[in-house]
């Protein structure tokens, strides 16, 4: 009984263990957000709803390829490959961030201490929130609105 507890406390420290490393290897440099625009461009990406960074060399992009044509797609850091693709034909206008909006949420939260981030989210309201870590570390979450370079909310933990 006694070895079963130690096995049981043993396997879930190294559980936790490696859902740190994972979460560790699930941030860029804010610096790396002009390459990842450039591929989801390239790729043909106009409207984003998420770009959410997945490890060191991939992110997952959901927005709009054009008025039609909604995506969620894996993209290579390193190729601009897609990873993994998925296609839906949708009804109605592309809603979103533009690459515009993307920039100024970044340049507020980085204005905030961001210096590496983790996730960029937009909902159909226009309430963008970006996730991410300041230089020591800390979990940083900045709310701001489409459109607007102030920041509405900051979140330090």
């Amino acid at each position: 009984m006694k070895h079963t507890m130690i096995l049981a406390a043993t396997l879930a420290s190294l559980m936790a263990a490696a859902t740190l490393v994972h979460a560790e290897e699930s941030r860029l440099p804010a610096e790396r957000l002009d390459d990842i625009l450039a591929q989801a461009s390239a790729f043909g990406f106009t409207h984003f709803g998420e770009i959410e960074v997945k490890d060191d060399n991939s992110v997952e992009i959901e927005g709009w390829l054009d008025d039609e044509w909604q995506a969620e797609v894996r993209l290579s850091l390193e190729s601009g490959e897609s990873l993994e693709e998925e296609r839906k034909r949708r009804e109605g206008d592309a809603w979103g961030m533009s690459e515009e909006d993307v920039r100024l949420a970044m340049e507020a939260a980085v204005a905030e201490g961001l210096a590496e981030f983790e996730e960029i989210e937009v909902d159909r309201e226009g309430r963008i929130e970006v996730e991410g870590r300041d230089t020591q570390g800390r979990e940083l979450e900045i709310r701001s609105r489409q459109g607007e370079r102030d920041t509405g909310e900051v979140e330090l933990n």
